[in-house]
């Protein structure tokens, strides 16, 4: 069985790498006469594996030592809940909504406070960042909130948003290790992991230590409190031990690879290639603003639908899989995370030069 070029948005490509060290353990990890799978996460084994994978990304992404790192379950959209429930004190927050996500995200926290929406690219089907370089944010707004990279519609946040002394908090699901970050810039900066770094049902939370408090709103549960998972280390209850154990292999993989810097050079490279036969095709087009373009997710249609269609069915029989775009753009989109090797990028854009001279 050969493997095909995956470039679903999520769960998404993992490092062949990574998924062989997992086959190869799947029976007895390391002589312990089990699988992750099966082992107590009380034990001195698994207690090394989710420790290690902590280190591993406290070093890959510079994490300042007044941070707390979280594993958590519950994905991303957990998390528009759990952020106003710990943090809106005065119960007010700012959203910029780019996209599907932080529309979510603003709409939950209207059931806890004023979400206040300060900018929105969505009069243009989200194809672009608005200018957050000067936003008229509430004095008292607790937060400023921003998905920074938007799966569906492939734009990424180039410049952080002026927060004016606010904290800000961002959704990084699908930008996740993909370059590197300055953690200190951010109060909480979290997402699910299903898309660039592990198999779906883990989301890491980076958090800063002042924001762990016992001051939630009245009514949040034990399990939404940041306190309870921050004290317990992330071991208050039984945290998703295997896939946690695979983020931790995909951590070992990125540093092998020379860190974020050279992840992100690998990264630039491959978007160049399929956004430079993007802008110069005839058939095929990107949707993005030129500047506001995601290294992660490349959304791209043809201007007829029957056309795309008829791309997508054709590319899938060639063993490029998962390019269907989102229903609210349409067309395709190629969602080309850390793990998908430059060669299926390459093969990609020689099949859509084949596809455009065909049709």
């Amino acid at each position: 069985m050969s493997r095909v070029y995956n470039f679903s948005a999520g769960p998404a490509v993992l490092p062949e790498e990574v998924l062989q060290q997992a086959a190869d353990e799947m029976l007895d990890y390391q002589g312990s006469g089990m699988s992750v799978m099966e082992m107590s996460h009380r034990s001195k084994v698994y207690d090394s594996i989710i420790k290690t994978a902590e280190a591993d990304l406290r070093e890959l992404m510079n994490i300042p030592d007044n941070y707390k790192v979280l594993f958590l379950q519950g994905g991303a959209s957990q998390q528009f809940a759990m952020i106003p429930m710990n943090l809106m004190k005065h119960k007010k927050a700012a959203y910029i909504v780019t996209g599907q996500w932080a529309k979510k995200a603003f709409q939950e926290a209207q059931i806890y406070g004023e979400a206040v929406k300060v900018a929105s690219s969505e009069n243009e089907t989200f194809s672009y960042i608005p200018d957050c370089s000067d936003l008229d944010i509430p004095e008292d707004a607790d937060y400023v909130y921003i998905c920074e990279n938007n799966t569906i519609y492939g734009t990424k946040f180039q410049t952080l948003p002026n927060t004016k002394g606010h904290t800000l908090v961002a959704d990084v699901s699908s930008c996740f290790l993909s370059e590197p970050v300055d953690v200190s810039k951010y109060g909480i900066i979290y997402g699910g992991v299903q898309k660039n770094i592990g198999p779906a049902g883990v989301v890491i939370v980076i958090i800063r230590e002042d924001l762990i408090t016992d001051d939630t709103l009245p009514g949040t549960p034990t399990m939404l409190k940041y306190k309870t998972h921050a004290d317990a280390e992330s071991l208050y209850n039984t945290p998703p031990a295997y896939g946690i154990y695979i983020c931790g292999k995909v951590f070992q993989w990125l540093k092998k690879m020379g860190g974020l810097e050279a992840v992100k050079q690998r990264n630039e490279e491959k978007a160049k290639i399929l956004y430079d036969f993007l802008d110069e095709s005839k058939m095929f087009r990107g949707t993005v603003r030129k500047q506001d373009r995601s290294l992660m997710n490349v959304p791209f249609v043809t201007g007829d639908k029957e056309l795309d269609a008829k791309f997508v069915k054709e590319a899938e029989a060639a063993g490029f899989v998962n390019l269907k775009g989102h229903r609210t753009v349409g067309g395709m989109r190629a969602s080309i995370y850390n793990a998908m090797p430059k060669e299926g990028v390459e093969k990609l854009v020689a099949f859509m030069k084949k596809f455009e001279e065909e049709n």
